[in-house]
């Protein structure tokens, strides 16, 4: 038996660093299972699949904005270091989508107010266990933790306001893809809300979610001012709605 990212660093070539890096990312799997625990124990006949993370791709561009398309696994504050430019807001390191930075100090705090005044649209695709049959409107205080693991949000009444939009787009005999709309922005507000009904994100473990691959969250649109950008829902989203419609077919 050997530590996993011993034996991924040999099989791949890389440094001891570079691969628990990969396995601390969420890239690595062996026998279809995500390899959770750089330092845990393997046998030393252990392969490794690593999955290749998407270019990071320009949406748009001005003199006062860079809009990127974020793919999963990278970190939106990797993001602002690798462009040089503050984040207008994050996304989690799984979450996938539109992502903005700001290139002008006037231009950012124009548009942190109109966050604050709730001028904002956000948009989400999300895959999440159950059947959604209706939308609703999701309407409970939340209240975020910081951690040593990180940010942890709850529903509790002693929260703040926090205001989540669902409507169905398709489903199946498990799970179902969805539209989110927040119009509040509280730090995992969709992560949190989707656990309070009992439609978890698939992949969102940390909310109660079943293991996937990664978070099954993705950024589809946003508006600010005049400003308004769509990014198309990623290759593992659409693979997985076709996976189902397969699976619905052939039952």
């Amino acid at each position: 038996m050997e530590k996993a990212y011993i034996l991924l660093a040999k099989q791949e070539g890389i440094s001891n660093r570079a691969a628990k890096e990969l396995i601390d990312r969420g890239l690595v799997y062996a026998r279809d299972k995500k390899i959770k625990i750089a330092r845990g124990l393997l046998p030393e006949n252990t392969r490794f699949k690593v999955i290749e993370v998407p270019e990071i791709k320009k949406i748009f561009e001005d003199e006062n904005i860079l809009v990127v398309d974020k793919p999963p696994f990278i970190t939106s504050e990797e993001i602002s270091k690798k462009f040089k430019y503050p984040l207008l807001h994050r996304l989690d390191k799984e979450t996938s989508g539109i992502l903005v930075l700001t290139k002008n100090e006037e231009f950012r705090k124009k548009a942190i107010e109109e966050f604050k005044k709730k001028n904002v649209y956000k948009e989400y695709i999300v895959w999440v266990k159950g059947i959604v049959a209706e939308g609703m409107k999701i309407d409970v205080p939340i209240k975020v933790f910081k951690t040593k693991r990180g940010a942890f949000a709850k529903v509790r009444g002693d929260g703040e306001e926090a205001i989540t939009e669902i409507e169905p787009i398709l489903a199946f005999r498990t799970k179902s893809k969805i539209k989110a709309i927040i119009h509040t922005g509280k730090t995992h507000q969709i992560r949190a809300h989707l656990k309070y009904i009992n439609h978890p994100i698939l992949g969102d473990e940390k909310y109660g979610g079943e293991p996937f691959k990664r978070v099954m969250l993705h950024h589809h649109k946003f508006k600010i001012f005049d400003y308004n950008f769509i990014s198309e829902e990623p290759r593992d989203f659409v693979m997985q709605e076709e996976l189902n419609s397969k699976r619905k077919k052939g039952r």
